[in-house]
């Protein structure tokens, strides 16, 4: 999915000048990286309100276009509003073609209703939701999956459990052994334990 961001460069700087914007319905931004200068930026609030709902917004490689000149970048951080529904900055990192990134990636649970440990009385636990992952930025996928289909009863999925698409590493795995932290479990749930209990002392009390 590709997603385009247009831009305008911005030259009044400073919190007030930032105040400005955002009252005018704008979000500054910068976008910076691939060895070159920094560029302060602007973007309509409205235009951006329409891809942040979108979940490749957070994690894919974004063409963005500033005064007619396209160039790829890549979402490292977005500050909102504290109570208000309002984007107030973004930075923007720009990638190279021919150098690899790290970023964090979203993961996809698959099957959490339907595996078999589910049906035998397991609750899922979800330990993280993201990943982060080290390839060029032609490899970055949009998701990891993680498919709990046949995963056991009182079992834990580790990074080394996921498949991950061909030239994307994951970084906290490259570090060793040490580092295939665990992604998500299913565990007996309470209920399911509740009602073994009751039902042992139903058997009890016969």
């Amino acid at each position: 999915m590709s997603i385009k961001l247009v831009a305008q460069t911005r030259t009044d700087l400073g919190k007030g000048a930032s105040r400005r914007l955002r009252h005018a319905d704008l979000v500054p931004a910068i976008v910076y990286g691939a060895g070159k200068e920094p560029v302060s930026l602007t973007f309509e609030q409205k235009e951006l309100r329409k891809v942040e709902v979108v979940e490749a917004f957070y994690s894919s490689i974004l063409d963005l276009e500033i005064d007619g000149v396209s160039e790829q970048v890549l979402l490292k951080a977005i500050q909102r509003h504290a109570f208000k529904d309002q984007i107030q900055h973004l930075d923007l990192l720009r990638v190279d073609a021919s150098q690899k990134l790290h970023t964090m990636v979203p993961l996809h649970f698959l099957n959490e209703e339907t595996a078999e440990a589910v049906k035998a009385g397991g609750a899922v636990s979800h330990i993280t939701n993201e990943v982060e992952v080290s390839c060029l930025p032609g490899a970055l996928p949009e998701f990891i999956e993680v498919d709990l289909a046949t995963v056991e009863l009182g079992a834990t999925v580790h990074l080394s459990d996921l498949v991950f698409p061909a030239g994307v590493e994951s970084v906290e795995l490259s570090k060793g052994t040490a580092h295939d932290l665990p992604v998500a479990t299913i565990a007996i749930s309470k209920k399911a334990v509740a009602e073994e209990a009751a039902e042992a002392e139903e058997a009890a009390a016969e």
